[in-house]
């Protein structure tokens, strides 16, 4: 028999999700990110739940290659261009449509050979400060491209640093819009964050709009707002199993560092699941868990393999937990209940990206249509 421990992607859920992006996106075009393995979920499981997009935008070559081998035709944007001239080559045969965020890259394109023009997105620093040029050098990178025959349709782009907290948009937004202005092309500046909170903006929502973390569930402003509050669904389930139960006596310590020392006599489960299967090790004692649908705690430090959960509120509420019993660490369990990923990645003190990011290649896999 093998190990109990699964992860599930719920490609239902991706649907609703990427239909939730759609109506802060009203009229603009939606990109699914799909960079990072999306989002650790798996192309070829998330493809059938996202392909009803309008657009995929991935990291590198190998995503996009794979984009293409599922039989998507449609637009492919490299969200962070090119990384050397050759790549120049694919992007040609792929019909990929890339960034533009240095010097170097425009320097590429002037000596790429293709029959094909390029469709690229010029990248603005807006404020971000990682890629794009500023907003003084921005409208002569958009002179340099085009005025190369490599080059057909420019479009333009920023990210923002803040959609997700008080600061907001505005600072960026304004500096976008005074570079672009009157410059022919579409533009794309909302990522999750600012489909959620800022698109009743029409220049917000713009001609596309890059839903990332929105489609996996997760919440760009959480702990201000969860999952319920804007209607996302979980897309991943990892789950596992209890292997044992043990009675513990007041004094008694838990796990590796005796970090935990039971308050009187209660009991704990030993789940399958630790640090090598991707959760993380810095958990602390507190860290939600469900046991049977039944909201609980993980309790001490979590192993390479296993981790203790408590027993208590279960037997509280009359439910017994044994040898075989249900642990959902995030996702929905078997009875329904739902622990948001966000509320483990708070206790951890991350975020739900990483943990979704860091699912470990040991753990199995299964797609629920």
């Amino acid at each position: 028999m093998p190990r109990p421990i699964l992860a599930t992607i719920h490609t239902a859920a991706l649907r609703h999700n990427l239909e939730r992006a759609r109506q802060g996106a009203g009229s603009a075009r939606v990109w699914a990110v799909v960079k990072a393995n999306a989002y650790g979920h798996g192309i070829e499981r998330a493809f059938a739940g996202l392909r009803a997009a309008d657009g995929f935008a991935c990291l590198d070559l190998q995503e996009a290659e794979r984009l293409r081998a599922l039989g998507w035709r449609g637009p492919i944007l490299l969200l962070e261009g090119v990384f050397e001239p050759r790549d120049l080559e694919l992007c040609s045969r792929l019909s990929l449509w890339h960034a533009v965020h240095c010097d170097a890259q425009i320097d590429w394109l002037a000596a790429h050979k293709t029959q094909a023009p390029h469709r690229v997105f010029l990248k603005m620093n807006s404020g971000m400060n990682r890629l794009g040029f500023g907003p003084a050098r921005y409208r002569s990178a958009w002179a340099r491209l085009s005025a190369l025959p490599q080059v057909d349709e420019i479009s333009f782009m920023t990210h923002f640093s803040d959609a997700d907290g008080p600061r907001g948009i505005a600072h960026q937004m304004a500096a976008f819009q005074a570079a672009t202005e009157d410059l022919p092309g579409e533009r794309s500046v909302s990522n999750s964050a600012a489909v959620l909170r800022h698109a009743q903006d029409a220049q917000v929502r713009a001609d596309w709009v890059r839903a990332g973390i929105v489609l996996y569930g997760g919440v760009p402003d959480y702990p201000e707002h969860d999952s319920a509050h804007w209607g996302l669904q979980p897309t991943m389930t990892l789950a596992t199993r209890l292997l044992a139960v043990q009675e513990l006596q007041a004094g008694d310590t838990v796990g590796y560092g005796s970090s935990f020392t039971a308050p009187g006599p209660m009991a704990i489960g030993v789940a399958a699941c630790g640090y090598a299967d991707g959760y993380p090790r810095h958990c602390p004692t507190g860290t939600p868990v469900l046991v049977d649908g039944v909201r609980t705690r993980t309790v001490g430090r979590v192993s390479m393999d296993m981790l203790a959960v408590d027993l208590t509120p279960l037997r509280q509420a009359g439910r017994a937990a044994g040898m075989g019993s249900e642990v959902t660490l995030w996702g929905r369990s078997s009875q329904g209940a739902v622990l948001p990923i966000d509320d483990v990645a708070l206790a951890a003190g991350t975020i739900g990206y990483e943990l979704m990011c860091a699912l470990a290649q040991r753990v199995p896999v299964a797609v629920d249509e």
